[in-house]
């Protein structure tokens, strides 16, 4: 099969196409034959050798989402699933298994339906940054009704974390640049404040005991955490920030993989897709051989939108 890959570390350059294997298929698990991958950040840190490198010999595989259809389904599998139905998964990187490929074997319960309407390329976008912003909210646990700020809104994860929490039915105090004001308040946000040093006095100036939490998609949570009333709660889904600890806060940072089987709230988020309420937006859709512009482009930054690689 055709996968996308690295046999040593670096920058995107290092990136070219494999000739692998076609996995086979155990017991819980389910085969699918990928049509979309969908570039993240996490997936440069495998290239550069800094997350999920496994003990394995190279080649390396990235990528930690996908959808297709079902191939083949491995004994003991219950999902309600058949071969032929368009799915959507999450993928645990490890060595040669990641979703930049044009097979692979996933948990049964890392797989649930792709949302209908949703072309794959759309369905690709929503398991990985979907999970991450409802880890996020679960986090934070906020009761209906609450008040929570969010920052890098107008991101992938950011932009879901505010179709999330209106779902939840929280008050939602987004950052935004000035060309992303419309794009937040489309998601939903209730107030949409200017990002940059003064987002804490905004959103005081609006809530003036604070909110009840934060939910840091920027990595800014040292600036962001002083909207935060004393003892509310701080969520962060970038990964190596460090967490302040002040006024009885409580702070947590995401770890998606630890929600890769967890098939409820990942088939949660089909049906919010379904209903409008979750929306998968779409920079740019390049073929899996093209894989060295598309992290070119995403570190880059600036995009309102994924990166998908096309099999």
């Amino acid at each position: 099969m055709k996968a996308v890959g690295l046999t040593e570390f670096g920058g995107p350059e290092v990136l070219r196409v494999l000739d692998l294997p076609i996995p086979e298929t155990g017991p819980g698990e389910i085969r699918i034959r990928a049509h979309a991958a969908t570039v993240n950040p996490v997936d440069t840190l495998v290239r550069r050798g800094i997350a999920f490198v496994s003990d394995a010999e190279p080649p390396y595989v990235p990528g930690m989402e996908a959808a297709g259809v079902i191939e083949e389904i491995g004994a003991g599998v219950d999902t309600g699933l058949g071969v032929g139905d368009r799915v959507m998964a999450v993928v645990a990187t490890s060595g040669t298994h990641g979703a930049y490929a044009e097979h692979l074997v996933v948990p049964a319960d890392s797989v649930v339906r792709a949302p209908a309407g949703a072309t794959d390329i759309e369905a690709a976008t929503l398991p990985m940054n979907g999970l991450t912003a409802h880890m996020a909210l679960d986090l934070l646990d906020l009761p209906e009704g609450a008040t929570v700020a969010i920052t890098g809104a107008a991101g992938a994860v950011g932009g879901y974390a505010v179709q999330l929490a209106k779902a939840d039915g929280l008050r939602v105090l987004a950052d935004a640049a000035p060309k992303d004001e419309q794009l937040v308040r489309g998601l939903g946000a209730d107030v949409v404040l200017t990002r940059g040093t003064d987002f804490p006095d905004l959103v005081r100036k609006e809530e003036p005991d604070g909110v009840d939490g934060l939910l840091d998609t920027a990595g800014i949570v040292g600036l962001a955490i002083r909207a935060v009333r004393d003892g509310g709660r701080v969520a962060s889904s970038v990964g190596g920030v460090q967490m302040p600890s002040e006024r009885g806060i409580e702070t947590r940072n995401t770890f998606v993989p630890q929600y890769a089987r967890e098939r409820g709230k990942l088939d949660r988020l089909r049906q919010l897709a379904e209903e409008g309420r979750l929306t998968p937006r779409i920079a740019r859709t390049l073929p899996a051989e093209e894989a060295v512009a598309a992290h070119r482009l995403l570190e880059a930054g600036g995009l309102r939108g994924r990166v998908v690689l096309t099999f």
